[in-house]
């Protein structure tokens, strides 16, 4: 950026200069009333401190338990607090989830301690199953989340049963009809014991959903249950006892979980929404009005403040449980018949979605201003001090950015605060206030020489000035559509009582409030362009300088009133969702049910689509580990032409190269060794020989173990099998525990298995470590409920492991074994077999995502405008959300990488956290930009006139980011060091900016341009400029990560 020119007013010089903002016309949206008055959004965040003085203590006064030296009264208080602590938790949401999960629990338990229950189940082994199940499909969730879990679990077993069946008939064609039971067996094996448990593997990988990945858990248990455990496949038998049991333990355990979710606190995804709404909407009204106020006083120190931290964590915080809750929701709606209510609320999140983007547009524009003025304050200094305005260093590359340029406030005090009158001044609702006053405080040019009679700076010299202008005219308007909309935010959505609030004036008031606001911010545009000190030839730094500024108030200003016109919609669907739910409430529908009109909408979605496919990302845009750099020689294109020059044969085995492709998927490759590794591990069940050892040893347990193991890539199996075999160890010493102080009694195991349940519960539901709780609670049942089974001769093998004086040491023992062999044989597949490492996985994910971005960019995102300029769009939506999906998936393989060892030392992981998060804030822009042209898809005159005459800058700035973004991409897949030699994004903006200010400044009028056929521009003009600062930000972690390209690196040897 450009220095201060000399003899400009520093600006430190300008505060207390500033006058006080004109009075504003604000609309009450409650009453519609127009009133005229000063607003302020009131005092700072964190400036309504306490009083100090000489009297207050520096320290703080001691606590009352401090002063006494009782050590009774102080373990007195502790246990007070520690009892006050753990009720309040008991009331709490997590802790009535925690004592639901308990009581589902002990429901559970009772198919084994009542004998008429237990009498259900036959004497088969298995009867603690329906405890198992009721804590795999806890009934902590909300009521749609159980209709799902349900559906899952119907799912899960009606495969398992046709896994179980088909495999038994095959046995008993081979071995009864054929006479070849070993022949069976090995079919058995490989189709319905590799290819079934292998097809598992690939449906939770696939789908990566909690419940889905539970279901899996348990039709793996059944099917391995069956296939290995209970002899009637090996014997060429058709059984369906065992079939039949597990149908039932399946019933009672869901029955159990369903009905404790629907009677004891149940818990209502809608309502829960209804909460998240609110919330959401109040989050907004706390970011506009400190985003907002930290606009016009020209300083981040709010931003960074804790109110202001506070409030973005909570929206990021509600906004996953929002669209959550709305998933979980549907299914309520739909049971009700009421999906005409689900769909308007699908709107209202979605709304609230574009809420957000314009919320992140403000807080951008806000951000970029305070950078400029950092820039130009630090720039004028360095110039005064040092005579040079940068200086590049041949260390590194990006040696630019400094410290004191990304905190803005640290050392700095850019713009005093804008003078604003009392609180109570402007806020006063008194009858015999006078709100229709017109008088104009304008600012006295004697108390304020560097003004002239308009209120502006009489000489413009810096980006400062421009911005203290811009903020002098614009500043009452902006602030009073600001408060209009905060006020509209703490009404709505919904009341107390659940009614949707909508007043019948806040439609008229926003939209008179936006008239209003768009008619003050043309005249104040105007009254500011006409300023002759703009006029003034100056050098291209300062023109861009001058036209970035310009660019940030413009872009804040053109998104206030997105802002205000995407309210217009929310109001809209918030009147429709009221007549709906007020003015129709028996219009119930279950059109869902009508599944051919489904398979109808999905033929019409695949024919509107958009058909361009991608190589980089479209290969395996599904599944959960992105893909490779593909190499040139595997592009379609290339082979195609390669083939058709060669002979027939040549051809005919291309063809079947591509028929092949899909077994080259990682997914279809982790799919194929957990089948091989399932089949190999349950070889010993169907060889006569090793059958008693296998079971024995409860090999059934070490092949689920084994299942759940087993993960895609290295990192995450580390993760998982330490997790499971540590729950294993703890629940079997919890289970050998409560045996030997219960004397296998009924009642005391189930006092026992209850508070084991509120322990693992705690674990599961506020922790959120499922599968450690839920394998400590698998082995507790494991052993404690089958010694029970064994002792009360509830069981046909009354001989094992001890008959009916079970010897709970060996039991668990057994398990422990069991568990332990399986998790071992996992880490071995994933290791040996298709090993897939996270961390190359993640660097190449990083390049690939960078690449993909790169050819979006280099399509110029404006040209899409211009009818023929561009044949290519800039980016739909489908591949803006595969983006962001590809983008958590590498924030998943970060965290499986940070698990794998290697030679080379540990993880770099907040290196790589960094770059994730500069990547993250990167996607935000292309979305930025693709927001505000899908708003209008076709440029108007004025719009064509100004992209025309910039069409040059664009295309050189396109093609250097479109380069960075490649080399950036090449560094890390070859972990090389980054060149010096770079191309610069700042030089070639600079020229953009220029020719803007020019074009206004010369051209605008003449060409019948208005200011918001700059929109776009000043878009673009902020897009770019985070870019090169999110790109300066993640080459300067590859240079800690790899180096710099020096001589010594390129010794020839």
């Amino acid at each position: 950026m450009s220095a201060n020119a000399k003899g400009g007013i520093s600006p430190r010089g300008r505060q207390g200069l500033r006058p006080k903002l004109r009075q504003a016309t604000l609309i009450l949206p409650k009453s519609g009333r127009r009133v005229k008055r000063n607003v302020t959004f009131g005092p700072p965040s964190g400036s309504n401190e306490g009083p100090s003085d000489e009297q207050s203590p520096l320290l703080g006064r001691r606590s009352s338990w401090q002063t006494k030296s009782s050590i009774q009264s102080r373990l007195s208080e502790w246990a007070e607090s520690k009892v006050k602590q753990a009720w309040t938790f008991a009331k709490s949401k997590t802790g009535q989830g925690v004592f639901k999960c308990s009581v589902a629990y002990f429901l559970g338990s009772l198919a084994t301690f009542v004998p008429s229950i237990a009498a259900i189940l036959s004497q088969q082994d298995g009867k603690h199953m329906v405890a198992t199940i009721t804590v795999y499909f806890h009934p902590a969730r909300s009521k749609g989340s159980m209709f799902e879990a349900m559906i899952c679990a119907a799912l899960a077993f009606l495969y398992a049963v046709f896994i179980c069946f088909s495999s038994m008939g095959v046995s008993i064609l081979f071995g009864r009809t054929l006479d070849l039971i070993v022949l069976g067996h090995v079919v058995v094996l490989i189709v319905f014991c590799g290819g079934g448990l292998g097809f598992v593997g690939w449906i939770k990988l696939r789908l990566g959903h909690p419940l889905v990945n539970i279901s899996c858990s348990l039709t793996s248990l059944a099917i391995i249950t069956v296939l290995t455990k209970e002899g009637a496949v090996q014997a060429a038998e058709f059984s369906d006892d065992k079939v039949t049991q597990v149908m039932i333990m399946i019933a009672m355990g869901v029955f159990a979980t369903t009905a404790v979710s629907f009677i004891i606190w149940p818990v209502s995804a809608r309502d829960e929404l209804k909460g998240d709404l609110i919330q959401v909407t109040d989050s907004f009204g706390d970011l506009l009005t400190i985003i907002t106020r930290a606009f016009l006083t020209g300083s981040d120190a709010e931003l960074q403040q804790q109110p202001c931290l506070a409030a973005s964590e909570k929206y990021k915080k509600v906004f996953n449980s929002l669209t959550k809750n709305l998933k979980e929701a549907k299914y309520e709606y739909y049971v009700l018949g009421r999906e005409e209510q689900y769909r308007l609320q699908t709107k209202l999140v979605n709304c609230l979605q574009r809420l957000a983007q314009n919320i992140g547009g403000l807080r951008s524009a806000a951000t970029t201003q305070f950078l400029l003025l950092a820039q130009s304050e630090a720039g004028n200094a360095m110039t005064q001090g040092h005579g040079s305005l940068k200086t590049k260093t041949k260390e590194s590359y990006f040696p630019h950015m400094s410290d004191s340029l990304k905190s803005p406030t640290e050392g700095h005090s850019i713009l005093p605060a804008i003078d604003e009158t009392p609180e109570e001044e402007a806020f006063s609702t008194s009858p015999s206030t006078n709100y229709t006053q017109s008088t104009v405080n304008t600012p006295s040019t004697a108390r304020h020489p560097f003004f002239d009679a308009e209120g502006c700076l009489s000489s413009i010299n810096s980006p400062a000035d421009i911005f203290s202008n811009f903020i002098v005219q614009l500043g009452p308007s902006i602030k009073s559509l600001a408060i209009t909309l905060r006020q509209l935010l703490d009404e709505l959505p919904y009341a107390s009582d659940g009614r949707i609030t909508v007043n019948a004036h806040f439609r008229t008031s926003l939209e008179e409030a936006v008239k209003l606001y768009t008619r003050s911010r043309e005249e104040a545009l105007n009254l500011l362009y006409k300023n002759k000190e703009l006029t003034k030839a100056r050098p291209i730094e300062m023109e861009a300088d001058f036209e970035e500024v310009a660019a940030s108030c413009g872009y804040f200003s053109f998104s206030l009133q997105d802002f205000a016109n995407e309210m217009k919609i929310y109001l809209e669907i918030l009147d429709d969702l009221k007549l709906e739910v007020e003015e129709r409430p028996g219009g119930r529908t279950w059109k869902w049910l009508k599944i051919w009109r489904k398979f109808q909408s999905i033929h019409l979605k695949q024919q509107n689509g958009d058909l361009e496919q991608d190589s980089l990302i479209a290969q395996d845009e599904e599944t959960e580990i992105p893909g490779g750099v593909p190499s040139p020689s595997r592009r379609k294109p290339f082979l195609q032409v390669q083939s058709s020059k060669k002979s027939l044969i040549w051809r005919y085995s291309y063809r079947l190269w591509r028929l092949l492709s899909v077994f080259r998927r990682d997914d279809t490759k982790y799919a194929i060794k957990v089948g091989v590794g399932a089949a190999l591990y349950a070889l010993p069940s169907f060889v006569a020989q090793s059958r008693p050892f296998y079971q024995h040893w409860r090999g059934e347990w070490g092949l689920l173990s084994y299942m759940l193991v087993c993960s895609m890539t290295i990192g995450a199996s580390n993760t998982t099998g330490f997790a499971r075999f540590f729950g294993t160890c703890i629940g079997a010493v919890c289970a050998i525990v409560s045996w030997i102080v219960s004397q296998g009694n009924a009642y005391a195991l189930a006092f026992f298995g209850w508070l084991m349940s509120l322990w693992t519960a705690y674990i599961i539901v506020a922790q959120g470590k499922g599968p450690m709780g839920r394998f400590i609670m698998l082995t507790y049942n494991l052993s404690a409920l089958y010694a029970y089974s064994l002792s009360v001769k509830d069981l046909e093998s009354d001989d094992d492991e001890g008959g009916i004086t079970p010897v709970i040491t060996e039991i668990a023992l057994h398990r422990v074994v069991a568990v332990l062999s399986g998790c071992l044989w996992g880490l071995i597949v994933t290791r040996l077999v298709w090993p897939i490492s996270a961390r190359r996985k993640f660097k190449d994910g990083l390049s690939i995502l960078w690449l993909r971005m790169g050819l979006i960019w280099k399509r110029d995102p404006l040209a899409t405008l211009l009818e023929g300029e561009c044949s290519h769009s800039y980016m739909d939506l489908r591949e803006e959300f595969g983006l962001h999906r590809f983008l958590s998936r590498l924030e998943n393989l970060r965290g499986a990488a940070a698990s794998e060892f290697d030679l080379r030392g540990p993880f770099p992981d907040a290196a790589y956290s960094k770059i994730l998060k500069s990547t993250g804030a990167m996607l935000d822009a292309f979305h930025a930009m693709n927001v505000m042209i899908m708003k209008n898809p076709k440029a108007s005159k004025g719009e064509a006139v100004t992209l025309k005459d910039t069409s040059n800058e664009r295309a050189q700035l396109c093609a250097r980011i479109s380069h960075l973004f490649q080399v950036l991409a090449s560094s890390m897949k070859l972990e090389y060091p980054l060149n010096e030699a770079l191309p610069n994004i700042n030089h070639t903006r600079d020229r953009l900016l220029a020719k803007i200010f020019r074009f206004r400044k010369e051209e605008k009028e003449a060409m019948g341009a208005t200011d918001e056929d700059f929109e776009l521009l000043y878009a673009y003009a902020l897009v770019t400029g985070q870019l090169a600062k999110e790109i300066d930000e993640v080459g300067k972690e590859i240079e800690k990560l790899f180096g710099v390209l020096d001589e010594e690196l390129l010794k020839l040897q």
